[in-house]
């Protein structure tokens, strides 16, 4: 148990290994440290088994970038759901990993967890990706999408002269943070009016996006919560933030096994709570 706990923790084999033996006085190599890890090998294949709700208020999605060998150290890609109760409780719903993100390895994702049992999701709130919109709706027809807005303004943020980010994202602001729908229209209105003829494809791919004010269908009280992956992307870096410790993955298997020892902390850590 304290070697697992360690492991949860990001610590190296080599590092758990120096650990016992100054704590001790035992001496294990670091292969028999890996193998001590091995047994939560069962926690992965029951995450991935384990029955979810019927019905989820939203689910978050976004994918974060890991090195992981294979026969050469690449940074792949690890999908990553979190799903909210209508009860408000928080869970890591799944994961999947690929060597890049694309819509269609998000659509077989959904596919696998409407199999489990979740036949219903009011709203799924993602970045940018091309083509996400048609892939959740082949799967949920009447979910409805949220595309990050945060995202948004950082692709207007790299696609605009340094001397105007700032005036033109405090404009694009003035959208997402309105009061309501009619408010945040008449605000894309003006950002349109004021720079559709110094960027103009800027402006008209923020104004045609149909995805982009989705939230303002949902109360006020959670709006915050909901028009960006700001709840997955802050949970992405803490995972991240314990990867730097490994350093690398040797393989798949020691990476889902370090992933399910973090996703299992956070759903326990939330499983009482109301968010």
């Amino acid at each position: 148990q304290f070697v697992i706990h360690l492991y949860e923790k990001g610590i190296t084999t080599d590092e758990i290994a120096h650990l016992i033996e100054r704590m001790y006085g035992h001496h294990y190599t670091k292969q028999t440290v890996s193998n001590l890890t091995k047994l939560v090998a069962e926690d992965v294949q029951a995450f991935h088994e384990r029955k979810l709700e019927n019905r989820y208020a939203c689910i978050y999605l976004d994918a974060t970038q890991i090195p992981i060998r294979r026969n050469t150290v690449e940074k792949e890609s690890v999908y990553i759901a979190i799903g909210i109760t209508e009860d408000g409780i928080k869970e890591v719903l799944d994961f999947t990993i690929a060597p890049t993100e694309s819509a269609h390895v998000w659509e077989e994702w959904m596919q696998e967890l409407h199999h489990r049992g979740v036949a219903d999701v009011l709203l799924f709130i993602s970045d940018g990706l091309t083509g996400m919109t048609d892939a959740i709706h082949r799967v949920y027809p009447k979910a409805k999408h949220q595309v990050c807005c945060v995202h948004v303004a950082r692709n207007i943020a790299k696609k605009v002269r340094v001397k105007d980010r700032a005036e033109i994202l405090s404009d694009f602001k003035t959208v997402y943070h309105a009061i309501d729908k009619k408010e945040a229209l008449q605000a894309l209105e003006q950002l349109q009016s004021k720079w559709e003829k110094t960027y103009p494809r800027v402006i008209d791919a923020v104004v045609k996006n149909e995805q982009l004010l989705t939230f303002y269908e949902f109360p006020a009280s959670i709006r915050r919560s909901i028009y960006s992956t700001n709840l997955i992307e802050a949970f992405n870096k803490e995972i991240k933030r314990y990867v730097k410790r490994k350093e690398q993955f040797p393989n798949e298997e020691a990476l889902e096994r370090f992933l399910v020892t973090r996703f299992l902390e956070y759903n326990h850590k939330f499983s009482m709570r109301c968010h």
